[in-house]
């Protein structure tokens, strides 16, 4: 007779929403977790690109405008070097900010289960 019905559909619905349920704190804590960590090391870089922090590092001793006698060197340098100070604690604190949203990653579901019991013991 009829192999496809509301019954059989039904039941493999039931099946799968179950088996979705079980799997996602495997998925959470692992694929999800390590995508989490791939999106905030990517945006970490490209702030590092738009900070420019690299190419300060790498032209510290370079003169500024072509200044090459002994006062532009010195001002280059000491200029350079706070721009160096500043940007590295930019990125410092954008580091900070991902490793809090990566913890957060991780605990935000111990809340959500928390927060639920605690509403329904009261």
């Amino acid at each position: 007779m009829f192999r496809h019905n509301f019954l059989t559909y039904g039941g493999k619905i039931i099946l799968k929403t179950l088996g979705e349920i079980i799997y996602f704190p495997l998925w959470w804590y692992s694929v999800g977790f390590i995508e989490t960590l791939k999106k905030e090391l990517n945006f970490l870089r490209n702030q590092e690109k738009s900070l420019g922090f690299n190419i300060w590092l790498k032209n510290i001793f370079v003169p500024m405008y072509g200044q090459y006698d002994l006062a532009g060197r010195v001002i280059s340098f000491f200029i350079r070097f706070l721009q160096i100070i500043f940007r590295g604690l930019v990125l410092i604190l954008w580091l900070l900010v991902l490793i809090a949203g990566a913890g957060l990653w991780l605990a935000l579901p111990l809340f959500l289960i928390i927060a639920l019991f605690y509403q329904i013991s009261y």
